[in-house]
């Protein structure tokens, strides 16, 4: 989206901040996938914690993508949304067992089991509906995503999956487990990742663990690689969908496949961020000593990838040709971290004036809060606004 696709004349006459979403983009990034998929065994499942907005989600599931959830509201929006209960994958360290007893009263995909006591309850609430649950398990491939620490998941000692030493256990377990069974094993090494050669690594651990499932006499139906493809956040108009044809494959390429077995991607950033975009009024232009600070009405409240993890969002003036100037942009919000960008160029700003924060449609709207007792943002869309 360049400045000229933003409807600015309806923008003049809407409250903000607000979400903006762009559905052709949208579309077009799921065409994209679906692209690359097609003829083969191959299954997307979007993740719902990227965007749980329900026209994003009505539009991904008219694809006839599964889903990727990692709570019981989760899976319940989902299925209002149009996603079939047989495509939707449950992750999550700490199922709660009303969580579990969603999942198996909707007969989901699989549960991706991230622990031992996990296993246990899932077989025990199973038992008690009569009803056999279909897993696999997470593990944890010590895989480095090359990423932030905060959304850092595959290593040694993280909380998520179950460690590889830990396997013989699981193994023997498994078999007196009468009401759970293993379909295939699951993976998530971290999230915004644009090094691919990590997603290599994962595969060469991946054909590790097949030979040894299978040395044991185990067949595994699915593989499950997770997600975690990064998008492009400084350059969201040169690079508006992500690399899919690489990422893809790769997997074709390294990951061994058995005959018969289905490979399945837990995608949600890469589908939803360059899509929506976050648009806020400037409310006052600071002077400072050393800074000029460009006070906007949206905040940490409204996107707090900045304040959370420093992350960097590309940031338009909509309504300003002027030269450039260097500012800190910063939102409403009583706390030093409500920073969006600093010593950011922007072209020379006014009070009034409206300012698009790009690829905010993943971790964006789903991660608002009403901190300071702040309103909730509104959603609109290109196609109805």
């Amino acid at each position: 989206m360049t400045q000229g696709k933003f409807p600015l004349d309806k923008f003049d006459s809407i409250e903000t901040p607000f979400y903006y979403y762009d559905i052709s983009l949208l579309h077009e990034t799921l065409e994209a996938i679906q692209a690359e998929i097609i003829d083969k065994p191959y299954h997307v499942h979007y993740a719902l914690k990227a965007n749980t907005n329900p026209r994003i989600l009505k539009e991904i599931s008219k694809y006839g993508f599964g889903a990727d959830c990692v709570s019981g509201n989760e899976i319940l929006r989902a299925i209002e949304n149009g996603f079939e209960p047989n495509q939707i994958a449950f992750a999550g360290v700490g199922k709660t067992d009303r969580e579990i007893e969603i999942a198996l009263d909707n007969d989901i995909f699989s549960f991706n089991v991230e622990s031992i006591p996990e296993l246990h309850a899932i077989n025990s609430l199973a038992q008690t509906k009569g009803k056999k649950a279909k897993i696999a398990l997470r593990i944890n491939p010590n895989v480095d995503a090359h990423t932030h620490s905060y959304i850092t998941t595959g290593l040694t000692e993280n909380k998520f999956g179950i460690e590889e030493k830990h396997l013989p256990d699981v193994l023997k377990l498994l078999p007196t487990l009468t009401s759970v069974e293993l379909m295939g094993i699951h993976f998530h090494i971290g999230s915004q990742i644009t090094d691919l050669s990590s997603f290599k690594n994962l595969c060469l651990k991946i054909n590790e663990l097949q030979n040894y499932f299978e040395s044991n006499k185990m067949w595994l139906e699915h593989i499950n690689v997770g997600g975690g493809l990064g998008v492009d956040y400084k350059e969201p108009d040169t690079n508006p969908i992500a690399d899919f044809p690489a990422y893809f494959k790769l997997f074709t390429k390294h990951l061994e496949l058995r005959k018969g077995q289905s490979l399945h991607f837990e995608l949600g950033r890469a589908v939803v961020a360059q899509c929506g975009s976050l648009i806020s009024r400037v409310t006052y232009l600071k002077e400072g000593i050393k800074k000029n600070f460009v006070i906007i009405d949206a905040g940490m409240t409204d996107l707090i990838r900045p304040a959370l993890y420093q992350a960097f969002h590309h940031i338009e003036n909509l309504t300003s040709k002027g030269k450039s100037s260097v500012y800190d942009i910063v939102g409403p919000i009583c706390e030093t971290s409500d920073t969006f960008a600093k010593d950011f160029e922007l072209n020379k700003t006014q009070r009034g004036d409206i300012l698009a924060i790009r690829s905010a449609g993943a971790y964006g709207e789903v991660m608002a809060s009403r901190y300071n007792c702040r309103d909730w943002a509104k959603s609109y869309f290109s196609d109805t606004i």
